[in-house]
């Protein structure tokens, strides 16, 4: 039989976070797994009772009524609120450990929220190329006839001799261009991006010119940037375009009175859909407007939805349009009172690695 000692430091060395309770839900182990998850070492944890270190009343419910049966539950992507601002996801497996006179609970936790985040961003992704392929295609079916419409308009114009008839046809003409520039909005940028060293501050610099001008007295920009944030390559102009969709939302969204923040930061070694980059900049553009209606959350980067009614909904897919464009991704996270559209852009899109599958 191998030593004791083998199975030590097997479990000491998993990525998933073991921890063991008594009879009582009160902490007698944990592995170095479980330490980096709840961010504090053994001798502040042991000894600790379960609804202290995992505060969930579902969780601690599900962990008494499993010692108490003696039959073992798993729980997915369960959310954890782990001191002040910390929320974890995790898929959580309990197993009661019984042996003639003492009870005990083995719990497994997997943080999966990298997981959760690269399905997610996975998904934004194929939603964007799965549009475009569409639009594309519609809008091929809708030029033709229209231009078809609009060049026999045009002979029908110079056939008539009354010149008051010769405004309908000037309304047809009229109408059939406003649908092709309609279409071309929605088909989003055709050029691809002329990449030169760019310093992202001054394209944040420069939308906060642009909305700056345009915003109530009331609507304050902020800025938190980080300056050791060096240059990317990318198209500026495309850049200050996909930038100022969001920024505009966010002014359009706190109305009269409110405030919008620009924040900068740096990620390294992060990952957007499969591929890896050493450095990613995230621009988080944030608004304390009355946030976006659940209902519309998760088609808010298709053409043509909007949750305000003068909006045109094509705003925020043109961005995302921009970013996928330079290898990066828009995000969004929205609640009352707090907004929050993160760009995320790789420093050099053409440096990143593809992995097959994300690792913990």
């Amino acid at each position: 039989m191998p030593p004791a000692s083998l199975y030590q430091g097997v479990i000491e060395n998993l990525h998933t976070a073991v921890l063991l309770f008594d009879d009582t839900l009160h902490l007698r182990y944990l592995n170095p797994a479980a330490e980096m998850l709840l961010a504090a070492s053994s001798g502040r944890l042991l000894g600790s009772g379960a609804q202290q270190l995992l505060p969930s009343r579902t969780l601690h419910a599900a962990l008494e009524e499993a010692l108490a049966s003696g039959h073992p539950f798993t729980e997915r992507e369960l959310v954890l609120e782990l001191g002040l601002e910390r929320r974890v996801t995790v898929d959580v497996t309990a197993t009661p450990l019984t042996d003639p006179g003492r009870r005990e609970l083995l719990v497994e936790m997997n943080q999966v929220d990298r997981q959760l985040r690269i399905t997610r961003e996975e998904g934004l992704l194929a939603q964007t190329a799965t549009t475009r392929v569409l639009v594309r295609g519609l809008a091929h079916e809708i030029n033709n006839p229209l231009g078809g419409l609009r060049g026999a308009a045009q002979l029908l114009e110079r056939e008539l001799p009354d010149e008051a008839l010769k405004e309908y046809t000037r309304i047809i003409i009229s109408e059939a261009d406003r649908l092709q520039n309609l279409v071309n909005r929605m088909l989003g940028p055709n050029a691809l991006p002329k990449r030169q060293a760019v310093n992202i501050h001054e394209v944040l610099e420069r939308v906060r010119q642009l909305v700056q001008t345009a915003v109530p007295e009331g609507v304050r920009i902020e800025r938190d940037y980080d300056p050791s944030i060096p240059e990317l390559m990318g198209d500026q102009d495309q850049l200050i375009q996909a930038i100022l969709n969001l920024v505009r939302n966010a002014a359009q969204a706190v109305g009269e009175r409110g405030e919008i923040i620009l924040r900068t930061r740096t990620l390294r070694q992060y990952t957007i859909g499969h591929t890896r980059h050493k450095l990613v900049i995230r621009v988080d553009v944030i608004d304390n407007g009355p946030g976006i209606p659940p209902e519309v959350m998760e088609a808010i980067f298709l053409p043509m939805v909007t949750g305000r009614p003068e909006g045109t909904g094509l705003g925020l897919p043109i961005a995302q349009s921009l970013i996928n464009q330079h290898g990066g991704l828009i995000e969004c996270d929205s609640q009352p009172g707090l907004t929050m559209f993160t760009v995320l852009l790789p420093i050099n899109p053409e440096g990143g690695r593809n992995e097959s599958r994300s690792r913990p």
